[in-house]
């Protein structure tokens, strides 16, 4: 069922039409034809060609890593920047939340740990929030160096990262995967950025030896915990490849990637049961629907996690989107292949982030909301890319603008990523 029409369980499918778009003018020069759904309101989703065969091997990255390349392109940052220097909406707005966010501060002092000590729900948090802050805070200064070309904010953000590269050494206690997922995701965002466009960062490298060692082994195995556990790790584990320059560890964190995201998102193509992952020991229907948070009804656009809450859901959406964005600035357009399932679970949530009534067959009548501002990179990507219809995406992504951030591991994508072209 298409994200613009009512979701509810067995709802027949409708013939598609194709239709061919070209990408936009930017980071991307080639063009590519799209399997398009039809947008009327009783047309059922359809996924691209190549998005109907989830077990596919990923298409190859190109030979190098692009650089800055993890979650933002310099052509994206660029536009960024002409837009707001512009003064047009909303990225001047946008811009001006962050700036005015505390993790723009020039005065900020970084708090780092050598043992970064996170229980459950950050219980016990010994640096769990100063690490996640801190992280954030250096990829805003980034962004702000950027946008501009204030040196302060770049040598705030070397300021940050040095911190933390001369003195942990570890993640601990039940969190510490997730943890180091989180913070694992926002670094190399930073780092890719002060290290490609500006001179002057001595410690790039003591910055990659920890992220080497102290990230990289923590979460490049995976998860079999919820799946927005797994899905942030590997986010984390591909940006860090990709500032690593490190071809293996970027090829295994995509193939997990790839098998999670099909165990996320259930699209009606799946059959009677959604997919799991191999190992995952989720062998029963019984065990499955457990996993799915009790929900024994599957229709297009639910997740694993949505009968647990939004919120948690929204960090699993997100490290989707954030790990195909990435791989399309890197030559290996992964949409094709998650784009359906991310675009429906956008979809889906978002309609009753709205406010739509709840049906008694969805997680009992009832749901926890707060998806979070996670929707501006896959609306982005899916509708103003591909032209994808994404009607309650979009209504969401506008009323939620700017996106701010979740202080975990989002920020600032209404400033990156609002319709933005490149």
């Amino acid at each position: 069922m298409p994200e613009t029409s009512p979701h509810t369980p067995h709802q027949p499918r409708h013939r598609m039409r194709r239709r061919h778009l070209a990408l936009l003018a930017g980071a991307v020069t080639a063009s590519l034809t799209l399997a398009v759904v039809n947008t009327s309101a009783s047309a059922s989703a359809t996924a691209p060609a190549a998005a109907a065969r989830p077990g596919a091997a990923p298409a190859a990255a190109q030979a190098a890593f692009v650089h800055p390349g993890v979650l933002v392109s310099r052509a994206q940052l660029d536009f960024a920047r002409a837009k707001v220097q512009a003064g047009a909406q909303p990225w001047k707005s946008a811009y001006d939340q962050m700036l005015a966010s505390p993790y723009a501060s020039l005065s900020r002092t970084p708090a780092p740990r050598a043992v970064v000590e996170c229980g459950s729900y950050s219980n016990p948090n010994y640096g769990c929030t100063d690490e996640r802050e801190d992280a954030i805070a250096a990829y805003t200064d980034a962004l702000a160096w950027y946008i501009t070309q204030d040196s302060r904010y770049a040598q705030k953000a070397i300021q940050i990262m040095d911190a933390w590269s001369g003195v942990i050494t570890s993640h601990t206690n039940s969190n510490a995967p997730l943890q180091t997922g989180w913070a694992g995701s926002v670094w190399p965002r930073a780092a890719e950025i002060i290290r490609y466009t500006y001179t002057g960062w001595s410690g790039a490298d003591r910055f990659a030896t920890m992220l080497r060692t102290v990230y990289l082994p923590q979460v490049i195995n995976g998860s079999n915990s919820n799946g927005n556990w797994e899905l942030s790790m590997m986010e984390a584990a591909v940006g860090i490849s990709v500032y690593l320059d490190d071809r293996t560890s970027y090829d295994k964190a995509v193939t997990r990637y790839l098998n999670r995201v099909q165990a996320y998102v259930y699209l009606d193509t799946d059959g009677a049961l959604p997919k799991t992952v191999p190992g995952s020991g989720l062998d029963t229907q019984a065990e499955i629907v457990k996993y799915w948070q009790g929900q024994s009804t599957f229709v297009t656009g639910l997740t694993q996690e949505t009968c647990r809450d939004f919120t948690h859901t929204g960090y699993g959406i997100s490290a989707i989107s954030h790990v195909a964005e990435t791989s399309r600035i890197q030559g290996q357009d992964l949409y094709p292949q998650v784009g359906e399932r991310l675009r429906q679970a956008l979809g889906f949530q978002s309609k009753y982030e709205r406010g739509a009534a709840v049906p008694s067959w969805l997680c009992g009548g009832s749901l926890n909301l707060g998806l979070g501002p996670v929707t501006e990179v896959g609306y982005n990507a899916m509708h103003n890319r591909l032209g994808y219809a994404m009607t309650n995406t979009e209504a969401l992504t506008e009323q939620q603008r700017p996106a701010g951030s979740n202080n975990l591991f989002v920020a600032w994508e209404t400033l990156t990523h609002g319709d933005n072209p490149a």
